[in-house]
């Protein structure tokens, strides 16, 4: 029987049927390595979900940011809509990694802010991992860092069944001991609640549903799976495994074993640091270690647990950490690793390991961290491009690394809608502010929009401000933006709240904004990497989704990159061309619907209507945290996390009143 059934209005079309069976067969055989070279536009996303339906394998696909992951997750979900499509990205809204300067003696605590919707997507998936082995996951860089142990996490579970017999003590602090907190008054995620012999179970990966366990006497009479804000029954069921809060929560025996390790690693680093006569090392560390050891003793947590995730997964000195990966493995099953825009993603996992290793080596020599921290760490590139039973490199401009790593390239130049690779007009870049404006107007008032790509961020708000005083509707992106404000200003750019973004290097890979009819690369002579062969073709395909895609190069003279970029351009322009001559295609420009995540909805009445909260009854309160639960559990699956957070302050203030 077929886990995985792809469902989709369209069928394989120009090089999307050989390109399939090119890769399926390659990993049939066995090979571990396999490259998809795709133009921008060809399909690459189609074709990768027909390559999961005909090898029927749990897949993992990985990309370098936020922004492509969620546009990834999107579209999976809804090519397969029976299986279970997870999310896995980074759950920090905001981090600031410790450091520490030695030459300011300057310390910088650990900061962050924790998206409370991407923890519990996040959980899901390490949850559907060890439940079943219809997984299709999208994950960023984080699926190459350290997690628990899978095999520790699937022990440290509640199983629950009808008509069989337990006590209702033991199951309450069995779920604290795997991290599940009382609290009667405020139910929610990660909590349960008590009344009479009914206890309610709010899993941590759950979205809107809890389960409920009846007992008679010690016996389960009755289990539910009920709606969070109508109480509403919505399913009986025979049996359920609750999971842990988090998978480094562990066994006590575990923890017990973890703290004496910890308690003689320490020891022996304090007699170093006696023997070196380092004294202020040796008390910053002791004082340090000493209270995370009371934290671990009492609640089986504490802050910064990670840098203790060696010990605690009972790993050896520099052996490889578990990451997602490892549950994956553990499905006991072959799994396919799609990398997507592989040609930036497998530089970026190179060069994760050396960064976050320099960062540590200082901590653990000043003696604020313990040596094993220098264990929690990524995988390095060694151990992550071996991980996988079999790769699928994907991208419109391969790099040699993944080329000389397959044994097999499946082209795929022809774009099924017919749309031509877009033409490409050198500019001279004298004045180029001043003519790009009037190139501008021209397409706005076609109803398209532009990308404008320069070099720095400086640049870009400068050139945001002057069009915006000239008044064009225009906005800019860059790294200093999150990856949740970054997804809500491309889908303003869609539904056209705004006509023209601008970017440096955000607007090369992977971005769907098929709206796009103009692309502008400001000083496109400036050689670099950001203006290199790779970043050139990328960006040009931006707007390779739109029948009369135009590319602007502002330019004094013509370098060896861009006229690189314009030759391949040219070469697959003439072989659509030919293509759609022999078939008879007309070029139209990709249409994809407008998903509900794309709805700028706001809530704003519901306020409106209660401007003085704190003066409303219990009853009217409870029942405006209800509105907004359901609304901000609307925005998150939608993946409009800005106006989740927005939702969950709120609620968190009409709690406090």
């Amino acid at each position: 029987m077929e886990r995985f059934k792809l469902k989709s209005n369209y069928k394989p079309a120009g090089d999307q049927p050989k390109a399939i069976d090119d890769i399926v067969l390659n990993i049939q055989k066995g090979n571990q390595y396999t490259t998809l070279h795709g133009v921008t536009g060809s399909g690459k996303t189609y074709t990768m979900a027909k390559v999961i339906e005909k090898l029927q394998l749990p897949t993992l696909i990985m990309t370098h940011n936020k922004t492509l992951a969620a546009q990834l997750y999107s579209e999976f979900r809804g090519f397969f809509p029976k299986n279970h499509v997870e999310y896995f990205i980074s759950y920090y809204d905001y981090y600031q990694p410790e450091a520490y300067i030695p030459r300011q003696d300057l310390f910088i605590e650990k900061d962050s802010s924790i998206n409370e919707e991407l923890e519990r997507l996040r959980l899901s998936t390490t949850a559907s991992l060890l439940s079943f082995d219809d997984i299709i996951c999208v994950a960023s860089v984080s699926a190459n860092y350290g997690l628990g142990n899978p095999d520790e996490y699937r022990k440290n579970v509640q199983l629950l069944e009808l008509n069989q017999s337990y006590s209702q003590r033991e199951l309450l602090l069995k779920l604290v001991d795997m991290g599940y907190k009382r609290d009667d008054n405020f139910f929610d995620r990660s909590n349960f609640k008590v009344t009479g012999d009914v206890i309610d179970i709010f899993p941590a990966y759950f979205d809107e549903e809890y389960i409920r366990v009846e007992f008679f006497g010690d016996e389960v009479d009755k289990l539910t799976k009920r709606e969070y804000l109508t109480n509403k029954s919505l399913k009986e069921l025979d049996k359920v495994t609750i999971y842990s809060v988090n998978p480094f929560v562990v066994s006590k025996d575990r923890l017990a074993k973890a703290i004496d390790m910890i308690e003689t690693e320490l020891d022996i680093r304090l007699k170093e640091f006696q023997a070196q006569d380092k004294l202020v090392e040796y008390q910053r560390l002791k004082s340090r270690v000493e209270f995370d050891l009371e934290m671990l003793q009492a609640t089986g947590m504490c802050k910064g647990i990670e840098n203790y995730a060696r010990l605690l997964t009972d790993k050896k000195p520099g052996e490889t950490p578990y990451s997602l990966l490892d549950y994956f493995q553990s499905l006991d099953k072959p799994f396919l690793l799609i990398v997507d825009e592989s040609h930036v993603s497998l530089s970026q996992f190179r060069g994760m390991y050396k960064a976050d290793r320099s960062r540590k080596e200082v901590l653990v020599d000043y003696g604020f961290r313990l040596p094993s921290a220098m264990d929690n760490r990524p995988l390095m590139f060694e151990e992550f491009i071996k991980k996988a039973d079999h790769y699928l490199f994907v991208s419109a401009t391969p790099a040699p690394l993944e080329l000389d790593l397959s044994s097999a390239v499946a082209s795929q130049v022809i774009r099924p809608t017919g749309l031509l690779d877009p033409t490409v007009e050198i500019i001279n870049s004298t004045y180029q502010v001043e003519k790009l404006f009037d190139e501008i107007k021209k397409t706005i008032e076609k109803g398209d929009r532009v990308l404008v790509t320069v070099l720095t961020k400086k640049l870009a708000e400068q050139l945001t401000s002057y069009y915006q005083e000239l008044g064009i509707k225009v906005k800019y992106m860059h790294s200093d933006i999150d990856a949740i404000q970054r997804n809500h200003i491309i889908r303003e750019l869609r539904v056209g709240k705004f006509d023209v973004l601008i970017g440096i290097n955000l607007l090369r890979e992977g971005l769907d904004i098929p709206e796009t009819s103009l692309v502008a690369v400001m000083d496109a002579d400036k050689e670099g990497f950001l203006r290199s062969r790779t970043s050139l073709i990328q960006t040009m395909g931006r707007t390779s989704r739109h029948k009369d895609g135009r590319v602007i190069l502002f330019a004094t003279k013509i370098t060896d990159s861009m006229q690189y970029a314009i030759d391949i351009t040219n070469e697959r322009r003439a072989i659509q061309i030919k293509y759609n001559k022999k078939h008879g295609i007309t070029p139209t420009s990709t249409k994809r619907v407008l998903d509900k995540s794309l709805k700028l909805e706001t809530y704003d009445d519901i306020y409106n209507k209660k401007a003085k909260i704190e003066k409303l009854p219990a009853n009217e309160r409870k029942k405006m945290i209800l509105e907004l639960n359901k609304a901000m559990s609307k925005a998150s699956r939608e993946l409009n996390f800005e106006e989740a957070i927005r939702l969950r302050d709120e609620i968190e203030k009409i709690k406090k009143i």
